[in-house]
């Protein structure tokens, strides 16, 4: 199997001086994703948390909901000419009785924000997929400090990040603040794929007492797999797409952006964060 991390040689300028080192890169490989026996996707991801990665992308895809729907997740031995196992190859079967979607080019009509359609089907198209709706009851409340402190407890998880300073990551905390899963790729989306993919194999979705954070922008298709995932709050180091915000408010997911210590924006459901504690110690 590939490895997270690999070694390559550079040449290093420092001040004027050259010379030669070893230096870790983070891993880079391709993931095929088959359902039931069936090609379904390719993406290129961190190896390292495959099953739940291709688990995470069947619930994006409104194929998956509950741990009971998954039968089997396997490497596919002989995908290669030689027969050898690549451990790049996976096989999702389904549990008997599960519906296997149509697979075909017109079942990726909202699985990113570069397909080509315009923003309107796309965001019908997870409103009318998404089996989860955004209904945390009572909504999850969070003070702004508190969320101003994820980051850091964010960073301080990321432990193959240190190492190469190229990986995203993904992480579920409780409302309270307490850190429940991370999970690093070099794709932001295959991370928050593995955050739910493992919440799917434990049996916790919906994710409806819960904050995602993510360490790069809040894309249109980071949005979308929170509400697939239910999950009530998106939190992002970075900026929100359009889209993205669009969505947001059209299924009641909270989303905040340029989450940098004591600063934050809230583009979307701002009834979850305590604005008035906010005004009151600005």
């Amino acid at each position: 199997m590939g490895r997270v991390t690999e070694r390559r040689r550079v040449i290093r300028i420092r001040d004027g001086a050259v010379s030669t080192r070893p230096d870790t890169l983070v891993a880079e490989e391709p993931l095929e994703i088959r359902l039931n026996g069936k090609p379904l996707a390719i993406t290129m991801r961190t190896p390292g948390d495959d099953f739940a990665l291709a688990a995470g992308f069947l619930v994006s895809e409104g194929v998956l909901g509950a741990a009971e729907e998954l039968q089997s997740i396997v490497y596919c031995a002989g995908a290669t000419a030689d027969g050898s196992n690549t451990y790049n190859v996976v096989d999702v079967q389904l549990a008997p009785g599960v519906e296997v979607p149509d697979i075909t080019l017109e079942r990726n009509v909202y699985t990113t924000s570069s397909c080509g359609l315009c923003g309107k089907a796309s965001l019908d198209a997870v409103r009318t997929v998404a089996r989860f709706p955004v209904d945390d009851t009572p909504p999850v409340r969070l003070e702004p400090a508190l969320l101003a402190a994820l980051p850091d407890r964010l960073r301080a998880a990321q432990r193959v990040f240190d190492r190469t300073g190229g990986l995203h990551a993904a992480a579920l905390f409780s409302p309270e603040g307490e850190l429940l899963d991370v999970r690093e790729d070099v794709g932001r989306h295959n991370a928050v794929d593995k955050v739910v993919g493992r919440a799917l194999q434990d049996s916790r979705l919906p994710l409806s007492r819960s904050v995602l954070l993510v360490s790069g922008r809040a894309s249109f298709e980071l949005a979308q797999k929170a509400v697939m995932a239910g999950i009530p709050v998106l939190a992002a180091v970075s900026a929100p797409s359009s889209l993205a915000v669009d969505l947001a408010a059209e299924t009641g997911l909270t989303l905040v952006g340029f989450l940098r210590g004591a600063s934050m924006n809230v583009y979307a459901g701002e009834h979850r964060i305590a604005l008035a504690a906010a005004a009151a110690q600005g």
